[in-house]
């Protein structure tokens, strides 16, 4: 089987994320894309708890069955380091292809990260083209996921949030509700 592993802080998720998601399944011929949640990323703060992610996360591919949305770093302690995601992977996975996708924009820094060097042992790197952020440039090898952007960012969400103003078309309808029921984001 051919597996992509979305990583992510998904804080929350957005459609931007569920179209890089189909466009991958379509593009690299994926069997199925699990979302990876990060449950302690080591580059940055995320604003909703771990679990509230998931949970967000879960909601947002109910729908679609060539989506899944996986533990691997909410049930590990520590930091969320993506060379143990998937060496994890790996050991789950023996048999079948891997393909670790993320944005451009965090690809960029891969060889900062805990023995980023190595991480096209255990699965191929797909970055997700962002403007701003050339691949052209990338520090290792890479395979460039073109989708039509869409201006959706995480960020931009919880600012609207933050400032009251509606997030309805930029999140799933059950993350939206999950939100406001959860007041998460205020």
């Amino acid at each position: 089987m051919r597996i992509g592993l979305f990583g992510g802080s998904f804080d929350p998720i957005h459609l931007g994320h569920l179209l890089a998601a189909s466009q991958a399944q379509e593009v690299l011929c994926l069997d199925r894309v699990l979302f990876v949640v990060a449950a302690r990323p080591p580059h940055k703060v995320p604003v909703a708890p771990a679990e509230a992610r998931y949970e967000m996360t879960l909601l947002a591919v109910a729908e679609d069955p060539r989506f899944t949305v996986s533990r691997l770093e909410l049930d590990r302690p520590g930091p969320s380091y993506t060379v143990d995601t998937l060496r994890e992977a790996r050991r789950l996975f023996p048999q079948d292809e891997l393909f670790f996708i993320t944005g451009a924009d965090a690809y960029r820094d891969v060889l900062t990260w805990k023995e980023g060097e190595r991480l096209p042992e255990y699965a191929t790197l797909v970055a997700v083209a962002r403007p701003g952020y050339p691949l052209e440039e990338a520090p290792l090898p890479v395979v460039p996921l073109f989708v039509p952007e869409v201006g959706i960012s995480s960020t931009e969400i919880r600012r609207r949030l933050k400032e009251g103003r509606s997030v309805r078309y930029w999140v799933p309808r059950a993350v939206e509700v999950y939100i406001e029921k959860h007041g998460l984001y205020r």
